[in-house]
């Protein structure tokens, strides 16, 4: 998980080292560390990164952190392991899930879905959702690399 925001943490700690290899090859470094979220709700070990224009979060890591995540054609869930409570919950606008996450810090979380088909078919598109997104402050989005 990562974010150039800083004033999104409730806890924070800075940690210099490593970095972070931008879309246009450019470099962020990694300036800390720590959660956002409230007293209900937080995500942990989410990196601060100088420079960085998105807000992204790694499904790959909500699993390593006993979370289940679900896509369904209309829907995505975001489930705690432990307890089977649903963290996260979206609808399916065309190829973008659109996840409420008010409960943690009043943002809004798009998910992207990555399928090699539909990114050689739809270049354009992703880049119009990358220039949109980038005029829009506290946007997470859930990242799926295959």
């Amino acid at each position: 998980h990562m974010t150039g925001d800083k004033s999104l943490f409730v806890k924070y700690e800075s940690k210099e080292g490593g970095e972070v290899t931008f879309r246009d090859n450019a470099k962020g470094k990694i300036k800390g560390v720590g959660s956002i979220g409230n007293l209900k709700t937080s995500i942990h070990n989410v990196l601060f990164v100088d420079g960085l224009k998105h807000n992204l979060l790694s499904i790959s890591q909500l699993c390593d952190k006993d979370c289940r995540v679900v896509f369904e054609k209309d829907s995505c869930k975001v489930i705690d392991i432990n307890n089977d409570q649903i963290k996260f919950i979206g609808h399916r606008h065309g190829n973008v899930y659109v996840v409420d996450i008010d409960d943690l810090i009043n943002i809004k979380c798009l998910v992207y879905m990555n399928e090699d088909s539909w990114l050689q078919n739809n270049r354009n598109n992703i880049a119009n959702i990358w220039a949109l997104l980038s005029r829009i402050k506290n946007i997470f989005l859930l990242a799926v690399f295959s």
